[in-house]
């Protein structure tokens, strides 16, 4: 899209005259409006845009066909006409028996794919009955202590014909294992298996706070496990490089781009000093986003996100096959912007974010549920927010055409500037020192601990407006059903877990234990030591306890 420049000023004098004579006058009588166009990020919004706001914009550079680099429009050349995104529901709470009930349900009601939830215990590395764990059994996840807990919560759901995410970081490769053994006893082979792990420890150091080791020995685990993946299991992602979490934590949009992509160029060149070829492994990288209210900002996010992952990968870290250019990603709809007060009307929240997602390019989708604000999802609240995926696919007509907002002034001009503030903070990052110096200098945590701060004064001013909360506030009572677990699941889970340690093989597990142990403190790939553990039926808290004594603790530093 190019302009000569006697258009550029006849386009020029005629914005000025309507800003003038139209736009000004309708803002005078609107002063506290004017104040409050910016995107949630703080970007100032024109009451207009038109081909000024893109005169520099090269169709072929910038944006390109579906299907072609740089992607702005999409990885896939068909979009949802080809294929709809993966409905791919979140869910875990309480015992393997328990989210194996929910689990069967979702695929009953079209879910497309499985997405585990575990429980802190398990995220952290503990076995149940630890005393880390007390309090916490089943209460944002399930609770898995070893291969039988997973053997259990698979139970009757065919390995290779689903695709599973799983949301574990710091004992990921552990998880991994025991999926791997369960595979095997259903006669599955690795090569045939479908999924994602998460696995982005970085993140963990920023945002979530879910750390167990130091980074370098968690990224020589994240390591071990793309290398395994590249080797064994072509279908797997063995990466969902994260961007959820840190805006979870308070972030903005751009600082959730900004940083995400960070920590997916990291890991990249992390993959490539242990002497990984990029294109073996690069085409398995998934991302994984959040998707806020602010409905153009979200969209122009995942636009810039494909466009800068397929630049750097192609131009800075020279990869060859256009597959490693493609940025895949899921995408998730914002549990923090989820309300207690007037729960019902998260679900046009979600409806929102979500189309969001669709419109932006998403490969799949999660739907919050109206009660998250509250407890775990109950099954009523969970089928309203699948089908709200299913109206936007089905009834919607956003699928019928390839990124229908490509083109729009609007979106152009703020993925350029969503662009430009990304390419800003990667400068910022450089400057430190690089990723990992920048985490141990604070500067990603207090970044988003600024961001959140703005966020809390601009509620308690009236600036941000949140409907049920600081904007028609209503003293209605609650009245939405409440998911309750089973009040016997704790006793039933650590009965479980005493009997795989009385009926087991002892001196299998010392064995493959000792053989984890010298494997950690030697350069072998752990992958194949911990499916034999699994195998053994070790626990995860054994297996988590070798890999804190040979790796050790994080503290993270106080940073004042």
């Amino acid at each position: 899209m190019t302009f000569d420049k006697m258009k550029l000023q006849k386009l020029q004098a005629r914005q000025d005259k309507w800003s003038k004579n139209t736009l000004k006058p309708s803002l005078d009588r609107l002063p506290e409006r004017a104040e409050a166009f910016v995107t949630e990020s703080g970007v100032p919004v024109n009451g207009l845009y038109t081909p000024l706001d893109i005169s520099d914009f090269d169709y072929e550079r910038d944006l390109g066909n579906p299907g072609e680099y740089p992607y702005t429009r999409g990885v896939h050349a068909t979009g949802y006409r080809g294929r709809l995104w993966t409905m791919r529901m979140f869910a875990g709470f309480g015992t393997a028996e328990e989210t194996n009930e929910r689990f069967r349900y979702l695929l009953d009601q079209g879910n497309a794919g499985l997405s585990v939830a575990f429980d802190l215990p398990t995220l952290m590395g503990y076995d149940t009955d630890a005393p880390q764990a007390l309090g916490e059994f089943g209460k944002c996840g399930v609770a898995i202590s070893s291969l039988r807990d997973m053997e259990i919560l698979f139970d009757r759901i065919p390995l290779e014909q689903v695709s599973t995410s799983m949301t574990i970081n710091s004992p990921a490769a552990i998880i991994w294992a025991y999926y791997i053994a369960v595979a095997e006893q259903q006669g599955v082979p690795m090569a045939k298996l479908r999924g994602t792990l998460q696995n982005d420890i970085l993140k963990e150091y920023i945002a979530q706070k879910e750390f167990i080791f130091p980074p370098e020995p968690s990224m020589r685990l994240v390591t071990d496990t793309i290398e395994y993946a590249a080797q064994h299991l072509p279908q797997w992602n063995s990466i969902s490089v994260s961007g959820y979490h840190i805006r979870e934590a308070g972030s903005t949009a751009v600082q959730e781009l900004a940083f995400t992509l960070l920590d997916g160029l990291e890991t990249v060149r992390w993959a490539l000093e242990r002497g990984l070829e990029i294109d073996s492994f690069a085409p398995r990288i998934s991302f994984f986003f959040n998707c806020h209210n602010d409905f153009f900002e979200e969209i122009a996010k995942l636009r810039a996100a494909r466009r800068i992952w397929a630049r750097e990968m192609r131009e800075t870290l020279g990869a060859k096959d256009s597959r490693s250019w493609l940025m895949r990603f899921h995408t998730q709809t914002a549990g923090v912007s989820l309300t207690a007060q007037q729960p019902q009307v998260n679900i046009v929240r979600v409806a929102i974010q979500a189309l969001a997602a669709v419109l932006g390019g998403t490969q799949s989708l999660h739907t919050n549920s109206l009660d998250e604000a509250l407890a775990l999802p109950s099954e009523h609240a969970v089928t309203i927010a699948l089908r709200t995926q299913q109206v936007i696919a089905e009834e919607s007509g956003v699928t019928h055409t390839v990124d229908p907002l490509g083109g729009s002034y609007y979106i152009e001009a703020l993925t350029n500037q969503t662009e430009a503030a990304v390419y800003d903070y990667f400068r910022q990052v450089e400057a430190l020192g690089g990723v990992i110096p920048a985490i141990n200098a604070g500067f990603f945590q207090q970044e988003i601990a600024d961001a959140s701060y703005r966020h809390s004064q601009e509620m308690a001013s009236g600036q941000r407006r949140v409907v049920g909360v600081n904007a028609y506030a209503s003293d209605e009572p609650l009245r939405i059903p409440i998911l309750e677990m089973d009040p016997n699941g704790y006793t039933g889970q650590v009965e479980r877990l005493n009997q795989v340690r009385a009926e087991r093989d002892q001196g299998d597990v010392e064995r493959t234990l000792n053989a984890l142990r010298r494997a950690c403190e030697s350069n072998d790939n752990v992958m194949p030591y911990l499916i034999d553990a699994a195998r053994a039926y070790a626990t995860l808290g054994e297996t988590t306890d070798v890999m804190r004594q040979v790796f050790g603790l994080y503290e993270e530093p106080l940073h004042i």
